[in-house]
């Protein structure tokens, strides 16, 4: 299975960017991005001209593509001819003038990709050990809010083969609603890994989380390799990225978001791609800029205002020289891009305007005074009573670095957007607030990711700077011609050690503490269940009404872990979500009235149109006392139409006396009275 969700998340994009003649870094770090881009243009495309959402499907898609791509790029390459190569960003083939067809010159030395790779390494061992050590098996089922509409959401796409984001309407308890949007690119890619017939979704959740996370460090290098930052540099910036709580450990416990860690995830490969705008290389470009921010769009559409703060940045770098750029060779590639992107864009986002009020009008509350917020935002460390002193300190003075030395300024300035953004939100209740955070659910937490990227280039920049400064001193007292590099390397990983040793071993615990908060299921043959939402003895409910119920769907309270049963066992629930039904639905009626089922003929006769003939009530609240039983599933032990068939610690399921035959395709309606 881990290797499946790998494959199926890097080979299509990697044979997407091999027709874009896309190479080293870029390439390895970008192929998720351009296989999510695949995706969310395939669903779009697909979805509407009725095909059924399948390997068969989707490979016949990105093939297409490919072919289309890849002859593309060569009549562009026998137009231009052999022009001469320039010197190449990121250890790939250089640029012509006419940015059409690169060479096969390396201005990078192999030391320097080895240098680099050791970084990456770093980076994705401590990630993937947080990860698996935090989560506690790849088993573990999160115990928050979202987690089981993400899950039903894979199952329902796996099990029905609609890829458009409107047929996900019936697992958020709004199956009329012909217009319903969730943004679904994440969870059509892992539907497609998923075995409905036994297949575990737990694993498949959990590996899709872990390959974002080892995406992560890949991205920062590339993204450092891309912009010429220096290999040092780069190896450093890598191995910490994955050291910071705030991303992406914090937004895979809470919620978990999954799709918008993606996204976050995702956002260096990206912004390695754009150096393909500056410095062109034929379709790398226009088209791969363009497919990778369909994907991110798809992943989640907030993150196309994290993309408009990079490019603004970048453009305003352009123009201030910032950045060296020749417009003569850059100009229409550029045009392209915005053209190119624009239409990808505009093609996954459409649909998400009809879910703008829902997600705007989202309130949290606040979590610092504007004093915190702006000390937390300029210290790595959001959402955290105890800031991380040794990643936030040295990063701060890398930033100063970056603007002395005038590199990466335009990630600077995104960076000081984010963070104003995350103050604000975190601490102020303001119109002015919610009109800028609105499209992030008005949620500082989200902010709080984008700052790690920044945070980890600037550490980056400090090692390579004091590296070379040890060198400088040493070289001038003992002259010897290995002693230059030897010395660098040394200082570089000297410091990247002291730093690790200062954060307790690389803030791993402190991570895996973090993650562990809602990853504490106990699902394992000695756990107790401490707060969980849905608990093992209601695993083994849903199992039970597997065998019993069938295709019926089984009356259940929106707020304990009932809402599972989908996910992990195809049982089809009245009520999906933890946000419940609207209360003139047919679902909310019964969550609200369920208990009156000899007393009121309403009910009875709602119960017997859906087809209910099974109720399950378990122990786990989601969110624990923030939750309530239903008022309709109070009680149902005294309804005499209900009779005990099951039970356990940790649920108890009634049967529906006189209950109607089990139906085969019964459909929740839903719908408003």
């Amino acid at each position: 299975m881990v290797m499946l969700v790998l494959l199926a998340i890097w080979v299509p994009g990697l044979l997407l960017g091999l027709t874009l003649r896309l190479r080293g870094w870029t390439l390895a770090a970008a192929a998720p991005v351009l296989t999510f881009g695949a995706v969310a243009t395939g669903t779009a495309v697909l979805g509407r001209l009725g095909f059924s959402w399948s390997w068969w499907s989707f490979g016949g898609w990105v093939l297409g593509v490919a072919v289309v791509l890849g002859l593309t790029s060569w009549l562009m390459a026998r137009r231009a001819g052999t022009a001469a190569a320039r010197k190449s960003t990121d250890g790939g083939p250089a640029e012509t003038t006419a940015g059409v067809e690169p060479g096969r010159t390396d201005s990078r030395s192999p030391r320097d990709h080895v240098v680099v790779a050791v970084g990456v390494l770093a980076g994705l061992v401590v990630g993937a050990v947080t990860f698996l050590r935090g989560i506690g098996g790849l088993g573990t089922i999160n115990q928050d809010w979202d987690a089981p509409f993400h899950a039903n959401a894979i199952r329902w796409i796996a099990e029905h083969g609609d890829p458009l984001p409107s047929a996900l309407a019936p697992i958020a308890n709004e199956a009329s609603n012909g217009s319903y949007f969730y943004p679904n690119t994440y969870h059509a890619l892992l539907a497609l890994v998923f075995d409905p017939n036994g297949g575990s979704m737990p694993e498949v959740l959990n590996l899709g989380a872990l390959a974002m996370v080892l995406a992560w460090p890949l991205g920062v290098a590339a993204v450092g390799m891309a912009w010429r930052m220096p290999a040092l540099g780069v190896a450093a910036a890598a191995a910490v990225s994955t050291w910071f709580s705030t991303f992406p450990y914090d937004q895979l416990w809470r919620g978990p978001l999954w799709p918008y860690v993606a996204g976050v995830a995702l956002i260096p490969a990206t912004l390695a791609l754009a150096r393909h705008v500056i410095v062109p290389r034929g379709l790398a470009g226009p088209v791969g800029l363009g497919l990778a921010g369909a994907g991110l769009v798809g992943l989640h559409p907030s993150v196309a205002f994290v993309l408009a703060a990079y490019a603004v940045m970048l453009l305003l770098a352009l123009l201030l020289r910032f950045e060296p750029v020749r417009w003569r060779v850059a100009r229409l590639p550029l045009a392209a891009t915005v053209v190119v992107t624009g239409l990808l864009a505009v093609l996954v986002m459409i649909p998400a305007l009809s879910a703008k009020a829902g997600v705007t009008a989202a309130r949290w509350p606040l979590i610092a005074t504007p004093v915190e917020g702006f000390g937390q935002a300029i210290l790595f460390s959001p959402n955290a009573p105890n800031p991380q002193w040794w990643l936030g300190i040295p990063a701060l003075v890398g930033i100063g670095l970056l603007i002395a030395h005038r590199r990466l300024l335009w990630v600077v300035g995104a960076y000081l957007i984010f963070a104003i953004a995350y103050a604000g939100c975190a601490s102020l209740e303001s119109q002015w607030v919610f009109t800028i955070t609105g499209p992030f659910y008005n949620d500082a937490w989200r902010f709080g990711a984008l700052l790690p990227l920044a945070g980890a280039l600037a550490i980056g920049e400090l090692v390579n700077t004091l590296s070379g400064a040890v060198r400088d001193k040493l070289t001038a007292r003992f002259r010897q011609p290995w002693l230059p590099v030897t010395a660098t390397l040394t200082a570089g990983a000297v410091m990247i050690a002291m730093l690790g040793v200062l954060g307790h071993g690389a803030y791993l615990h402190r991570n895996t503490e973090r993650l562990a908060w809602k990853n504490n299921d106990a699902s394992g043959p000695d756990g107790d269940n401490s707060g969980a939402t849905v608990t093992k003895g209601e695993r083994e409910a849903f199992q039970w009404l597997k065998e019993h119920a069938g295709d019926s769907p089984v009356m259940n309270d929106h707020s304990d872990g009932s809402v599972w049963m989908y996910a992990l066992a195809g049982v089809k629930p009245v009520d999906w979500s933890f946000y419940g039904s609207p209360a003139d639905s047919d679902s909310g009626m019964l969550n609200q009235h369920f208990n009156e089922l000899d007393t009121n003929p309403d009910i009875r006769r709602k119960v017997d149109e859906l087809g209910v003939r099974y109720v399950m009530v378990g122990r786990g609240f989601v969110r624990g006392n923030q939750s309530v039983r239903a008022p309709g599933m109070v009680a149902l032990d005294s309804v005499p139409g209900l009779r005990e068939v099951y039970t356990n610690p940790d649920a108890t399921i009634y049967q529906v006396t006189d209950a109607p035959e089990p139906v085969s395709t019964p459909q929740l309606s839903n719908s408003r009275r």
